[in-house]
């Protein structure tokens, strides 16, 4: 009865703790009691500063300000000499500006056939005249589509950074319109990511929750070191998730635990592991008297194989001693999950191992195979800000738009591109054309 007692508080002040922290404030705030010795903020000093570094000179000077000497010393009023002369440099944005443009545009028609004939500059956005003759440039639309897609910024920034920064006046409705037009220039270019993400040997994938039109969507993520494809589509299945991958995929699939991905059942399956020692980690807090040991048993098998893992990246261990220490793991891990257990959340873990048992070890039979889904957590995390700011998107079309910035946004951004230079390629194409942005070698 005693026992029972002091289970029963514990688990009182654990329960209250967890409330108290989900009614916390929005601003920043410690997770747990402050240090009592807290370290010293800023830089160490002597050998334990770090790295060094500091600001490259410019190789190219625009611009030359000669700063010469008062007439007076400011602080006794004597006489100067000057004794040498040093630079100092400073890197500037130039003075912003918007320029207009006009096209005079020559019509004729066609002799033969009588059909009307204009030619396209190769700045041109659009052939769009009369009423639409009006319309933003290239570099004025892959900034907006980077601060609204890239960084997140609603339609209402963006129009504000634009108009303070360029004096450059648009709507909202324009800009959202524009971007739709973007959209539809760069699907082509989309496709063949979806199509580099099919043909990839290694594939993660992760999914998280979006709002369109206030109804709950899903925003799926697949990632390659290369290549992110994202999608917004109204499920979590199975089918949505083969839209993108293919229901025939026959890579390597690094993903969590969500039980769809078992479905694609001629990949070569890899569960993340950090996920699992994670749920590991929060069972052995509440853990009660003889609930422990299991989790306990798994997260330490988990962490032998990561150690494992770095042993053979580090050619510490031959291929046979890896066979055999993964043999072994393996054996312990059978063990653990012959046993039955009295306590559900123990019975729950069981069960999850039993499903994803031939998943658990397969990095350590495959030399360079992620053991975590971190990919794809990586190319989630900007779209859980995005989500933050603005919620989602209001119409399915803007989910689309969505999607297929953002893919070709990150895929710049993994491979070092410049996605200015790209977004423009695709901006002034007078028809919707693949981009190539796969790279050639593997």
């Amino acid at each position: 009865m005693e026992v029972l007692k002091k289970e029963n508080e514990r688990l009182r002040q654990l329960l209250e703790e967890a409330l108290r922290a989900a009614k916390r404030q929005a601003a920043p705030f410690s997770r747990q009691k402050p240090k009592a010795h807290p370290q010293k903020p800023g830089r160490k000093a002597g050998r334990h500063y770090g790295r060094r570094s500091r600001r490259p000179l410019p190789d190219q000077v625009d611009e030359i300000v000669e700063v010469p000497l008062p007439d007076r010393c400011p602080r006794c009023g004597g006489g100067l000499e000057e004794c040498e002369t040093v630079s100092q440099f400073q890197t500037e944005i130039p003075e912003p500006r918007v320029e207009r443009i006009e096209f005079r545009i020559h019509v004729g028609r066609c002799g033969h056939c009588r059909r009307r004939v204009q030619r396209r500059h190769p700045r041109q956005t659009s052939d769009a005249l009369g009423s639409a003759a009006s319309q933003l440039g290239p570099r004025a639309l892959a900034l907006a589509t980077q601060l609204n897609k890239g960084l997140g910024l609603p339609y209402g920034k963006t129009a504000t950074v634009l108009q303070q920064a360029f004096g450059l006046q648009v709507s909202r409705g324009g800009l959202c319109q524009a971007m739709a037009r973007v959209a539809s220039k760069a699907e082509p270019t989309y496709n063949a990511l979806v199509e580099e993400i099919r043909r990839s040997p290694s594939v993660t994938p992760d999914e998280t929750g979006w709002r369109v039109d206030g109804k709950l969507w899903w925003m799926w993520a697949f990632s390659t070191p290369q290549v992110t494809v994202y999608s917004i589509q109204p499920g979590r299945g199975f089918e949505q998730a083969a839209l993108v991958l293919g229901a025939d995929f026959q890579g390597f699939l690094v993903r969590d635990g969500w039980g769809i991905y078992r479905q694609f059942i001629h990949a070569l399956h890899q569960t993340c592991l950090a996920h699992l020692l994670r749920r590991c980690r929060e069972m052995l807090l509440v853990a009660g008297k003889g609930e422990a040991e299991f989790p306990r048993t798994v997260h330490t098998i988990l962490q032998q194989a990561l150690q494992l893992r770095d042993r053979r990246q580090q050619r510490q261990i031959s291929e046979h001693g890896l066979a055999v220490a993964r043999g072994k793991l393996e054996v312990r891990m059978d063990r653990s999950l012959q046993r039955r257990y009295r306590a559900p959340q123990n019975r729950r873990l069981a069960n999850h191992l039993l499903r994803e048992q031939g998943a658990l070890f397969t990095f350590l039979r495959c030399p360079g195979l992620e053991a975590t889904n971190w990919r794809a957590e990586q190319a989630i995390r900007p779209m859980v800000v995005t989500r933050k700011v603005w919620g989602g998107n209001r119409t399915s079309r803007g989910a689309q738009t969505q999607g297929i910035l953002v893919s070709i946004l990150q895929t710049c951004r993994q491979q070092l591109r410049p996605a200015s230079s790209i977004l423009q390629k695709l901006i002034c194409a007078p028809q919707p054309k693949p981009l190539d942005l796969t790279v050639p070698t593997r």
